[in-house]
């Protein structure tokens, strides 16, 4: 798991100037849930970036998502993003 953050926090870095990233793994408070899946995470980033925070909320979250598209389909199920300066 500690590996897969890592290629998160690359992935994000590659695209994005970013101070600092903490990425919460809140995937045990959704076990009861519907839909959930052991092999998806619900995840929330918490990023501090001079440069999105600088855009509008929706444009940078866009920006994030468009960063790990890939993982939305594949390893997240829910994502939560918190942009700070």
């Amino acid at each position: 798991m500690k590996n897969y953050f890592e290629d998160i926090r690359r992935k994000l870095n590659k695209e994005i100037e970013l101070e600092e990233i903490v990425i919460v793994d809140n995937s045990h408070k959704h076990k009861g849930h519907k839909f959930y899946s052991s092999e998806k995470f619900h995840l929330h980033l918490k990023i501090k970036s001079l440069y999105l925070s600088s855009l509008s909320r929706v444009n940078a979250q866009k920006i994030v998502m468009k960063a790990l598209s890939n993982d939305l389909k594949t390893k997240i199920h829910a994502l939560e993003i918190s942009i700070e300066k």
